[in-house]
């Protein structure tokens, strides 16, 4: 049972700090107030009342600012110390409660009532104590902030509230936490709430426990992987690697976080940069995986270069640097206008047909010019196998992506201008069809997801403006040429070429041959010369290289006998290029019998065609030789069958097929010839040899026939036009169903050539024919 009394002290305020009874403990007092109450006690009877500031912050504190219980103490020991500050040691006796409060100038004194306490001690207390000192000892081996010679000390206490007060003050607990247990006065309600107190600081001591070890073991781990790093360096440099990977895998990283790659794909790049990390240098997939990264890197992912959506612009480029293809132009004109319009549209698939030296590698790269886009080209002639296209797959010693991201590796933008030169000339065998792989590439509907064999990972091709190029469009698969959209280019008349010799061929040759363009001349009409009679072709390639020789001749004389000034002329020609190698002019001198000019389109371009027919006794043989393909064999049997036919009304021996041996030649022999458009022209010669009429020298025919002597419609007209043209026939018969096609012959042939169109062989023979046939 606890006991009440009061006394009269000095107060001395503490701030965070708190004494409980039969507690010794050394306080260092500096505030003036303080010293003084300090000083008051020990005149009188060495006694001080110690009370704990709510507020440590506080230096003025008044009756608000302090808890109103308190522990009286006896002051055992006082020193002033060199700073001014005193130190003092003190014992607490009892727990006492402010009842009054005496402010006085110079320090605080209070009217205070103790309470001892006179406790008997029960054994749910005994019980209580148990518990406590219990978890005590748990907390100290938790702890190990309080010495084990503090718990041997603690066990000897017998008093069930100080054995409370002294395990409290060992407690890491706030103030006011503290300051309840000291003013509780029931001695049982203290110890279980020390036991709660100190229930509590377990628990907060075993997680603090279990989050010291999950540190300790990542940093055990992070010190063992930096000690294997150091390790393997060091093998590494004995081994001869002396800076190990270290150095090239923050390279590679610091690569990767700049290469602007997709989430997707950075994902990819740091597994396979990790996985080359654990892998010894010495190891043959070391390379591989290496390799991978840097093909990851190099790729543009989202670079991209800005559209210049000029049209006025593009069409001076264009312009510039190609004279003629108005065709091409307007249409690479309608994709500026368009994507101008919409901001979006996806790069269209352009095939530009034509013969060689017609300018449609020059073209693409214009194009690209036009646009501000990167160029590049890939050429796919004489490519059989679809890992060109497709890539090699990374499990093969030597695996490389295909040449569609080597061409977007070397283009560095998301959105070049791609050309495909000679797609026409790709073939296939057992190691893949390149042309199907090619499928995916120009569907505009799938190229956004193409994948690489090698790279694995999807890749956008949408933005890119492909470009392929072909001679002949009859070898392009079905499937392939569907996907593209044809741009023909014939070959170039004569007017354009001397246009393209002055403005471009010409000035390019005298740079490369550093000459000047007051050193060298040619006429216009050595230009024409040199076009009809040393150049017979489709494009400007020949020409070309004519005027490559003309330049290398003046440049030796002008270096070897010092000429200043040299002007080619038609006349003074053959001195630069010897005899001409063509004869310009009609093909035959003189209207023969059993001898008809066609227009063939090659590869190559329009061509004349000679056909010889001679009939000679014997048992109704036909004979054909010129090396001829089948469908030229079949043209010849159709035109066979045809005139036997009509026999009377052509004025042929109707009997002529037992009589006469027929022999149909195609002069060049060495050549082969196939095609659908000579049936009228053999039909011709036959008919002209039987009748024994002559066929007209300045007239060139195309057209299939039927065995009723219907004419049937045929392609490359304008390329046989200008053939005929360039040969210098002045009339030329073509299928009635290729009328709606004269509109694609430039006017300059148009004007030179009679074009007739014709629907039956009878038409043909009136028109062909010296005499008349029927």
């Amino acid at each position: 049972m606890a006991t009440k009394q009061t006394t009269t002290v000095p107060l001395l305020p503490l701030r965070g700090l708190l004494v409980y009874p039969t507690m010794v403990l050394h306080l260092d007092v500096g505030r003036d107030k303080s010293v003084q109450a300090l000083e008051t006690a020990m005149i009188e009877d060495h006694l001080i009342f110690l009370v704990s500031q709510k507020e440590m912050g506080i230096d003025e504190p008044t009756e608000e600012d302090f808890y109103h219980t308190g522990t009286l103490a006896k002051i055992k020991q006082m020193l002033k110390l060199p700073n001014g500050t005193m130190r003092v040691l003190v014992e607490g006796l009892n727990r006492a409660k402010i009842v009054s409060f005496k402010q006085e100038e110079k320090m605080f004194s209070v009217d205070i009532e103790q309470h001892t306490e006179d406790h008997e001690k029960t054994s749910e207390d005994e019980a209580l104590m148990r518990t406590l000192l219990q978890y005590f000892e748990q907390y100290i081996k938790l702890s190990k902030k309080v010495s084990q010679e503090t718990l041997a000390t603690v066990t000897d206490i017998d008093e069930p509230g100080r054995l409370a007060d002294i395990i409290t003050s060992h407690l890491p607990v706030k103030v006011d936490q503290k300051q309840e247990i000291l003013e509780m006065l029931d001695v049982k309600e203290r110890l279980e709430k020390v036991i709660e107190y100190i229930n509590n600081e377990q628990e907060v001591l075993q997680l603090e426990k279990k989050i010291s070890q999950r540190v300790k073991k990542s940093m055990e781990r992070t010190q063992k992987e930096y000690y294997l790093r150091e390790q393997m360096k060091a093998i590494q440099k004995e081994l001869g690697d002396k800076d190990g990977k270290t150095a090239e895998v923050s390279s590679l990283l610091e690569k990767i976080e700049k290469a602007g790659m997709t989430d997707h794909i950075k994902e990819v790049a740091l597994k396979e940069l990790d996985r080359y990390e654990k892998v010894p240098a010495s190891s043959a997939e070391s390379s591989v995986i290496r390799n991978y990264i840097e093909w990851l890197i190099s790729l543009p992912w989202t670079k991209e270069t800005e559209d210049i959506l000029n049209i006025k612009r593009a069409e001076k480029i264009l312009d510039d640097e190609h004279y003629g293809l108005e065709k091409v132009k307007e249409r690479v004109l309608e994709y500026l206008a368009v994507q101008q319009l919409t901001k979006s549209l996806r790069g269209p698939i352009l095939c530009l047909s034509g013969p060689p030296g017609v300018g449609k590698t020059s073209l693409a790269r214009s194009i690209a010019t036009s646009l501000n886009r990167q160029f590049v080209r890939a050429s796919l002639g004489g490519v059989r196998d679809e890992s060109e296209i497709r890539g090699h797959r990374r499990t093969y010693v030597g695996a490389m992506p295909g040449r569609i991201i080597q061409g977007m590796k070397k283009a560095g933008t998301i959105n070049p201008v791609f050309l495909l030169d000679e797609i026409d000339k790709m073939s296939n065998d057992f190691r893949g069809d390149p042309s199907s792989a090619l499928l995916e590439v120009l569907d505009p509907e799938q190229n956004n997801t193409f994948s690489d064999h090698y790279i694995e990972e999807t890749y956008d091709l949408s933005n890119v403006l492909f470009i392929a190029t072909a001679n002949n469009l009859a070898t392009i698969p079905g499937p392939l040429r569907d996907r593209m959209e044809i741009i023909d280019i014939a070959g170039y008349t004569e007017l354009e070429k001397l246009e393209i010799a002055k403005r471009h061929l010409f000035p390019k040759q005298l740079k490369e041959h550093g000459l000047g363009k007051t050193q060298l001349n040619i006429k216009d009409e050595a230009f024409l010369k040199i076009i009809r009679m040393y150049t017979r072709e489709a494009g400007v390639r020949s020409l070309e290289r004519t005027l490559a020789s003309i330049c290398r001749k003046a440049a030796k004389q002008i270096v070897g006998e010092e000429r200043k000034r040299i002007t080619v002329t038609p006349k003074t020609l053959e001195d630069f290029l010897g005899k001409p190698r063509f004869r310009y002019g009609q093909i035959e001198e003189e209207d023969q019998v059993g001898v008809a000019t066609g227009l063939a389109y090659t590869t190559v371009g329009g061509d004349t065609l000679s056909i010889e027919v001679s009939v000679a006794p014997g048992k109704g043989k036909l004979i054909l030789t010129g090396k001829l393909g089948d469908v030229m064999k079949e043209s010849a049997q159709a035109a066979f069958s045809y005139i036997r036919s009509r026999a009377d009304e052509l004025g042929v021996d109707p009997s002529f097929h037992e009589k006469l041996d027929i022999h149909v030649h195609v002069p060049e022999g060495a050549v082969p010839k196939d095609g659908p458009s000579a049936g009228i022209t053999m039909a011709t010669a036959l008919v002209s040899a039987l009748t024994d009429n002559p066929v007209r020298k300045e007239v060139g025919m195309t057209g299939e026939i039927t065995l009723r002597g219907r004419v049937l419609p045929i392609g490359g007209l304008k390329e046989k036009t200008l053939s005929a043209h360039r040969a210098g026939l002045t009339k030329v018969l073509i299928p009635r169903d290729n009328e709606k096609d004269i509109e694609e012959i430039p006017e300059s042939v148009r004007e030179y050539l009679e074009i007739v169109p014709v629907s039956h062989l009878d038409e043909v023979l009136k028109h062909a024919l010296v005499g008349e046939s029927l």
